[in-house]
């Protein structure tokens, strides 16, 4: 085909907490060409830390990037035919690095790592009552070591290297989006130093209302201002790419973080639509429009996206659960209790009718939204001399299914609103009978895309709107959405009263949950033994259930 004639195409980047993606999708329809990807090294130095090589993290976004355009052009395009980058990536997840020479100054510390704990409760004693909330009408978060600032500062007092940085004022900190965006557009030799407002909105450093840098914030976690990056639009041209790479003098003009480039590519762009990614973690987003609603049953008040420097911010009330896909993972590896995920998790839950009024709390990490009890540890209960693996595994699932639930009240008491609807993503969401289980559990159709990775298809539009294609003529025009606009519905089967049942054990089950981690009391009690003695009685209680389990299981087949 002529030049004239050839399609836009915009290139994504998709950088997760396990793999590194470069999706090359073409306009007017969205429809994916091409793909690459990566896996992303997990570093686990000591148990709840989680660290990332952002040298690896740049490396495998630049040679996926190689492989997809090579896979372009032997399907008859031209790498010229991009027109712009997209930048979606995983969020918190902080990084520092020499801004001179553009060396990291540590391992990336990853958005679920607890190592700040210990942060945390310093920050709290020098806050009236110790209050989480302290922070929330300014930043729209609370004080937990889920939010950037929080790791910031904790690099800070136990790095030696990144203290130096700073008082030398040549340490550059900032999310993935940045320490990418600035290495691809030119690093020490003049790269763009700049954040995204929906990544900003969860270091817990940015006025919500403003959409900048609070100097409160900043004062409160020992940081400068001149370490930050510029928060700017998530659609806007950002800069060039000049890393003498296949993609060189290709625009960047977007950057979504990635739960919002879900709520976008699930086109939720109206008040009172509702998301949930079911991966790793679950991650619900609930449109709340221009207005910034400020939770007060544990929600976080975060930026749905920006499409452009002029337009207004739109907002989100968030609740994110951080074990989903990770309980399952941990039924295979620890406890040897499943092989396939995807297929034996369907299969072996739902060969049992019921958990058995079993109940699940994968609170490995502690209790994200509505709850935020960083105390808070895993526990199975309920369990008699008949429950198998089987009720475990269906029990593991329907955990997913409270949390989520859990988030769903949480936002009808926030914005007075009954949600009419979920729409879902996400790996999990290929099993059906979680789907299914969540309709009963929740009480609300759920309708899940079918669509692979909503994400991506979201920060292609950001990127393409900065070209000049408006989004919100795209969501009233079905005609330019194709296929992607297709969703599996599953509708509730049970009785409010049968799931409210439930659903009061399942709190039962919460409370059970609390207490397990005892908060540090003193300096002389803040090496890692105290923290292992506490986990003692959780640990044990475990090991004594789940060796019952297993000789229980073997003895059934």
């Amino acid at each position: 085909m002529g030049s004239t004639e050839r399609s836009k195409l915009i290139g994504v980047i998709v950088e997760g907490t396990n793999t590194a993606r470069f999706r090359i999708i073409k306009l007017p329809n969205f429809e994916e060409l091409c793909s690459h990807e990566l896996r992303i090294t997990q570093i686990t130095p000591r148990d709840g830390w989680v660290e990332q090589n952002p040298v690896e993290i740049l490396e495998a976004v630049r040679l996926c990037a190689v492989e997809a355009c090579i896979k372009l052009e032997r399907l008859g395009y031209l790498v010229k035919d991009i027109a712009a980058i997209g930048i979606t990536n995983q969020r918190e997840t902080t990084v520092v690095w020499d801004k001179n020479t553009g060396e990291p100054l540590y391992n990336a510390i990853v958005w679920n790592d607890i190592r700040t704990n210990s942060t945390v409760d310093k920050v709290l004693a020098r806050l009236p009552e110790q209050n989480h909330n302290h922070f929330r009408l300014i930043s729209g978060l609370p004080i937990s070591p889920y939010f950037s600032a929080l790791k910031l500062n904790w690099l800070k007092e136990n790095v030696h290297g990144v203290r130096k940085a700073c008082r030398e004022k040549r340490c550059y900190a900032g999310t993935i989006d940045t320490w990418l965006i600035w290495n691809l557009t030119g690093g020490p030799k003049g790269g763009a130093f700049v954040t995204d407002v929906t990544n900003a909105s969860r270091t817990l450093l940015m006025n919500i209302e403003t959409l900048h840098w609070d100097p409160l914030l900043i004062k409160t976690f020992s940081l400068h201002v001149d370490m930050l990056p510029e928060i700017r639009s998530s659609s806007e041209i950002y800069g060039h790419i000049r890393n003498d790479s296949v993609l060189d003098g290709i625009p960047i003009s977007g950057i979504l973080g990635n739960q919002q480039a879900s709520l976008v590519g699930q086109r939720c762009f109206r008040e009172g639509q509702a998301k949930n990614t079911y991966r790793k973690g679950c991650f619900m987003l609930y449109n709340t429009g221009t207005r910034c609603v400020h939770s007060t049953h544990g929600l976080v008040t975060t930026v749905a996206y920006k499409m452009g420097p002029r337009t207004p911010p739109v907002y989100a009330l968030e609740g994110s659960v951080a074990v989903a896909g990770v309980a399952m993972k941990w039924l295979r590896d620890n406890l040897g209790l499943l092989k396939d995920i995807p297929t034996d998790s369907e299969q072996i839950a739902g060969s049992v009718f019921s958990t058995g009024d079993v109940y699940f709390v994968p609170a490995f990490t502690g209790l994200y939204a509505p709850y935020w009890r960083k105390d808070a540890r895993g526990i199975i209960c309920g369990l008699t001399s008949f429950t198998t693996k089987h009720h475990i595994i269906r029990a593991a699932l329907e955990a997913v299914c409270f949390q989520t639930r859990d988030i769903i009240e949480a936002m009808k008491k926030d914005c007075g609103i009954n949600l009419s609807k979920l729409h879902a993503d996400g790996i999990m969401t290929d099993n059906k009978l979680l789907m299914q289980l969540q309709a009963d559990l929740g009480g609300i159709p759920v309708l899940k895309t079918e669509v692979n990775d909503t994400a991506a298809l979201g920060i292609a539009m950001a990127a393409a709107q900065a070209k000049g294609i408006d989004l919100y003529q795209m969501e009233s025009d079905s005609r330019d959405y194709p296929h992607h606009v297709t969703h599996e519905t599953f509708l509730p089967t049970t009785t409010d009263e049968e799931r409210n049942a439930r659903y009061t054990k399942w709190k039962m089950a919460v409370q059970r949950s609390l207490g397990w981690a005892i908060s540090k009391k003193s300096d002389a009690m803040t090496d890692e033994r105290y923290s292992l003695l506490a986990s003692i009685p959780a640990s044990l209680f475990l090991l004594s259930s789940f060796l019952m389990l297993v000789f229980s299981s073997s003895n059934q087949r």
